[in-house]
């Protein structure tokens, strides 16, 4: 995580409705040199002054896009630290990406730093003696790692598209004729998990239910582990998951799913596929952000959904759905809220706008071309074999 100066606390100290006056005010005077990009788990206080909304990668596609049609200078992301990276990696050098508050980071990206997945993929070329592994990255990493998986003929992949990639992965990537390879899965062990699962695959979680004998064909690399490395369970493994986790995600339990069952038996429950698996496989639905709001924007009037996701998304969606009769519910009572994103709030958003009116870019996040290069090949397999349409995990 970056430190972030204090900002100076009359902009703490304002008048709320004032902030969001003066926020307009400097919207309206920097005209197209600006573009604000909230993501979809972000406060409504931010969101309501976007130009653009959106998951982190959507949104930097988006902002590329509209930032060439306007011509615009600055791209302000009030998302976190790994989706700013992912929007200066594709635009122009012209264009400056700014994040309101440099410490909102994203715990499950930090889960994953260079310098141990280097240490990982040494070890598995040691332990594997010539064995192929691809590595696949969710965009929730950050840019040095989804550069170290471009440069070892690995992609990038969203919740939307995993199980396309996955399958491009296992398949032997870009050179299928040099045979099927293992895949290499990080940060989010949860996603990869689940992914696997609907795959076919038989993972640690099923091992535990279905008394089956033999060893599950996924296993789990934790860098944090002082144990030794289970070499013969990585030659045994199909997928080898990195222990990384989504800090929101993980809040929801199977427990949860249960008692919504048991209160209302007729409700669905949709949930984020970085939910751990016991919760996948015991909801009736599980798919991306994008994938989500489009299944509850189509539910039937009169449905009830319980839904596992980040807060501020669920509390927004559910409100638009109101006048339509669908009934959209927080899967748990925890405060599942991504408190990094939280960090950026309307004052810091007036105080990046002040600095831009008066000629001072600050809190810019710069990629180093080289990785910049080797992330955008990774992104690029990510798109060249991935369908348009987000699909869902189950359902």
């Amino acid at each position: 995580m970056l430190w972030q100066p204090r900002i100076p606390d009359d902009y703490h100290a304002a008048d709320p409705a004032d902030v969001v006056a003066r926020i307009e005010s400097r919207r309206a005077e920097l005209g197209d040199r600006v573009l604000i990009l909230g993501h979809h788990y972000q406060q409504d206080d931010v969101i309501r002054h976007s130009d653009l909304i959106g998951d982190s990668l959507k949104l930097s596609r988006m902002a590329a896009e509209e930032a060439a049609r306007r011509g615009t200078e600055f791209i302000v992301f009030c998302g976190v630290h790994f989706m700013a990276e992912t929007a200066d990696i594709l635009t122009p050098p012209s264009v400056s990406v700014i994040l309101p508050d440099l410490s909102a980071g994203c715990s499950m990206a930090d889960m994953a730093e260079w310098d141990d997945v280097y240490e990982c993929w040494s070890e598995l070329e040691r332990i594997l003696d010539g064995g192929r592994v691809i590595p696949v990255t969710y965009v929730n990493s950050s840019a040095a790692v989804k550069a170290f998986v471009g440069m070892h003929g690995g992609a990038c992949c969203t919740s939307s598209n995993a199980g396309a990639v996955f399958d491009w992965a296992r398949a032997g990537g870009d050179t299928p004729e040099d045979g099927p390879a293992r895949v290499l899965f990080l940060p989010d062990q949860h996603l990869g998990r689940n992914t696997a699962h609907a795959s076919g695959l038989r993972t640690e979680v099923d091992a535990t239910v279905d008394g089956d004998p033999r060893l599950p064909e996924t296993t789990l690399w934790d860098p944090r582990s002082d144990d030794p490395v289970d070499e013969e369970r990585i030659r045994e493994a199909e997928v080898i998951l990195w222990a990384g986790h989504c800090s929101v995600h993980r809040l929801f339990r199977p427990e949860h799913v249960a008692a919504a069952r048991a209160e209302h038996p007729d409700c669905t429950v949709l949930v984020h596929p970085e939910c751990c698996q016991e919760v996948v496989d015991r909801s009736d639905v599980a798919g991306s952000t994008e994938y989500i709001i489009e299944k509850l924007e189509s539910a039937k009037p009169g449905s009830r959904w319980f839904v596992g996701t980040e807060v501020h998304l669920v509390h927004r969606v559910a409100k638009s759905m109101e006048a339509r009769g669908v009934e959209v519910r927080m899967l748990s009572d925890c405060q599942c809220l991504c408190t990094t994103m939280y960090r950026i709030d309307p004052p810091h958003l007036l105080w990046i706008l002040d600095n831009l009116a008066e000629g001072r870019v600050i809190n810019r996040i710069e990629v180093h071309e080289e990785a910049a290069v080797h992330a955008r090949v990774a992104l690029e397999r990510m798109l060249a074999n991935v369908p348009a349409a987000p699909v869902p995990v189950k359902g």
